[in-house]
């Protein structure tokens, strides 16, 4: 789970989706050479890499021994009692819907890379480089593990992709995932995998 300080209150997404990129992966931005604002994926693992897409800015984790990372792609809101539904309105007004005014359906509010950073109000400048802060946003371990389905990863050009799986998604969530992968029509083992929890 994210948790995410603002304004005086607890903002909490439980991740459901992220994607992997990997040492020697085309499709990851390291492949394309070292530069500064794409340093944070050299750094120790735990760093936050965050960059600027079309639609918005995009959260990632430095992981391994680098240059890799982790995209965090698509959550669903939490109301508990670290983050009330005050936070969950909070979150709402980060986000509207492309109205400006109604809300989005809850279940699609983070569902999505810059989705996800709207509702929680995270930008490139203020975070990029940096570490997780316990006091402001941070990783949460949940209490139970989550049944986890793989499937090819969105949005990269065909001239980069290589075909992997890594693209990772909680299956009991993934209605709020940025694409389902469990949509109608999808079929076990040709547009996703299931993995086996590991033991412990």
């Amino acid at each position: 789970m994210l948790r995410r300080r603002l304004d005086g209150l607890w903002l909490g997404v439980q991740i459901v989706e992220a994607e992997a990129y990997g040492l020697d992966d085309p499709a990851s931005h390291a492949y394309l050479g070292r530069t500064p604002s794409r340093e944070p994926m050299w750094a120790p693992p735990g760093t936050i890499y965050m960059y600027h897409s079309r639609a918005g800015a995009s959260l990632n984790v430095s992981c391994g021994t680098g240059p890799e990372a982790v995209l965090i792609k698509a959550g669903a809101p939490v109301v508990d009692k670290r983050s009330p539904q005050a936070a969950l309105d909070a979150m709402h007004r980060l986000n509207p819907a492309p109205d400006g005014q109604s809300r989005r359906l809850e279940a699609r509010l983070c569902a999505g890379q810059t989705l996800l950073c709207r509702s929680l109000g995270l930008t490139v400048a203020e975070w990029t480089g940096r570490q997780f802060d316990p006091g402001r946003f941070y990783i949460e371990a949940r209490r139970t593990a989550p049944r986890i389905i793989a499937t090819l990863r969105l949005g990269i050009r065909p001239d980069r992709d290589d075909g992997r799986r890594s693209r990772y998604v909680d299956r009991d969530l993934a209605d709020s995932a940025t694409i389902n992968p469990l949509r109608r029509g999808a079929r076990a083992g040709r547009d996703y995998w299931e993995i086996e929890p590991e033991d412990g």
